[in-house]
């Protein structure tokens, strides 16, 4: 997709402009580097202690939850550490 190297505001935007229906990232610190009002999809924080797949991968039933649900264009967080 050519989509490395790219920030979090250019891959937002890259990813609604693709039809994607959510950005999902482990970057805790994006709901503080981009505005709430001018997101341009829902972005999903995932929280673990590592981000290696063998502790992300269990959270995938939940991401698949909230994306079904039609998230609103808001910051929402699935953390592994309160399961």
């Amino acid at each position: 997709m050519g989509w490395a190297g790219r920030s979090n505001g250019d891959l937002l935007a890259l990813a609604a402009e693709s039809g994607f229906d959510a950005f999902v990232t482990a970057d805790q610190g994006i709901e503080y580097q981009q505005s709430p009002d001018q997101l341009s999809l829902p972005v999903i924080v995932l929280i673990a202690h590592r981000t290696r797949l063998r502790e992300l991968r269990p959270l995938v039933p939940q991401i698949v939850d909230l994306a079904s649900d039609r998230p609103q264009r808001q910051v929402y967080r699935i953390d592994a550490r309160s399961q």
